[in-house]
């Protein structure tokens, strides 16, 4: 990474941009993604139009800890903790009873996905905007997912309103997260290892 690299600077112009409404093409715990503010409709609505994306496909959203999810799901069922401490690797939980969200980020059936991103610079966005963001794939719908920056199309650069200097120069190995559907009675299915 280059030695004059602002990580702040990078924070600060992500949160003005997520503050406005915009979307934003920044790493992840996982994979490069586009993010937009959760709780702003009209945010997330910019993104299924950037994603190209139907509405009938969930999105997931990130937080800095795992605390926060009470405040985004009526009910955390207690094996959710268990999970979130065991796992290994990225972990996406999708939890029934969503609140405090935008509605355009919930699914039909009431729930979302959430995931306690495992990233620096997520973790320090997240945390000094208050909020959390959604997050999907850097590449338009039914595209290749990218395992780089560089595999990004330059199509989606033109359509964010930021692009995250952070790891641009890195390449790893993508991973997606685990995927675990939960019930509020704590039964829960296993969608994706």
């Amino acid at each position: 990474m280059n030695k004059f690299y602002d990580l702040d600077s990078d924070i600060n112009n992500s949160i003005e941009t997520l503050k406005k409404g915009g979307v934003i093409l920044c790493p992840t715990d996982t994979i490069w993604g586009i993010s937009c503010d959760a709780t702003n409709e009209v945010a997330v609505e910019k993104l299924f139009e950037i994603k190209q994306r139907s509405k009938e496909i969930s999105l997931i959203i990130l937080v800095d800890t795992s605390s926060k999810i009470q405040q985004y799901v009526k009910e955390v069922p207690e094996i959710a903790w268990e999970l979130i401490e065991v796992s290994d690797k990225p972990l996406t939980i999708i939890f029934s009873d969503a609140k405090n969200l935008a509605l355009n980020v919930i699914a039909k059936d009431g729930s979302i996905g959430i995931r306690v991103c495992n990233d620096e610079f997520c973790n320090r966005l997240i945390y000094k905007y208050r909020k959390p963001i959604v997050s999907t794939s850097a590449n338009f719908s039914g595209e290749k997912t990218p395992l780089n920056f560089n595999e990004i199309s330059e199509e989606l650069f033109k359509k964010v309103d930021y692009v995250v200097n952070y790891k641009q120069n890195e390449f790893y190995k993508s991973q997606p997260s685990s995927i675990i559907k939960l019930r509020a009675n704590g039964e829960f299915k296993i969608l994706r290892k």
